[in-house]
């Protein structure tokens, strides 16, 4: 009798217990694989923002840093206003094209980075930058700026006289004094995520050489 009741006593889990262990531990896995997944997805789609506004924040610095150049080193013009760079003809509200004497070696505006125009590729969906003078050697260069843009566009700031409230145009003058550069980023879709809108940036780039400018100083 006393050796039945001790074998009973060192019997193991039944069936059903086992399965219930299973089970639970089965959904307890799910959970935080689930958990885990979704910490994953999260990252990845901060980490593409991330990466993406950043570079198109970079780019937009280099384009306003070379806006904001248009015109130095350039001659008065004959009626006594400075130049401000921009060629009227050739810009507009998706492209700008500016001149300057950035080497202040000449006044032919021949080298690297003096003759510039900057546009929208929609085809690429990528922004382009067109040196005329892109090797020194009278050869045209073009090159990519950054990938993934919705849109690039530019707005134009007139100053006349001595009035500090500019007039807005879609095409630039003599009397642009200042150019709102503005950037549309596509960020990147992630499987399980809602499609992020893009994301616009701005930069105000006050024109230095523009003949308004130059009287403030």
């Amino acid at each position: 009798m006393k050796i039945r009741d001790k074998r009973q006593s060192e019997a193991g889990f039944s069936i059903a217990e086992l399965m219930i262990a299973m089970t639970l531990v089965l959904i307890v896995v799910g959970l935080v694989t689930t958990l885990f997944a979704r910490a994953l997805t999260t990252r990845q789609r901060e980490s593409s923002r991330t990466d993406a506004l950043t570079a198109a924040q970079a780019a937009l610095n280099v384009i306003s840093r070379e806006v904001a150049n248009s015109g130095y080193g350039l001659k008065i013009a004959s009626n006594g206003m400075a130049d401000n760079g921009l060629v009227n003809a050739d810009s507009s509200s998706t492209e700008i094209h500016f001149r300057a004497n950035v080497e202040n070696s000449n006044i032919t505006l021949t080298d690297p980075g003096e003759d510039i125009t900057y546009y929208f590729d929609p085809s690429t969906q990528s922004i382009l930058r067109y040196d005329k003078n892109g090797n020194g050697l009278g050869v045209s260069q073009s090159s990519t700026v950054i990938n993934r843009i919705s849109s690039l566009s530019f707005q134009y700031f007139d100053y006349s006289g001595s009035n500090p409230v500019p007039t807005t145009n879609n095409v630039p003058s003599v009397n642009t004094g200042r150019v709102r550069v503005t950037v549309r980023v596509i960020l990147e879709n992630i499987v399980g995520q809602a499609n992020p809108d893009d994301v616009t940036l701005v930069s105000d780039v006050t024109l230095r050489n523009s003949d308004y400018m130059l009287q403030q100083y």
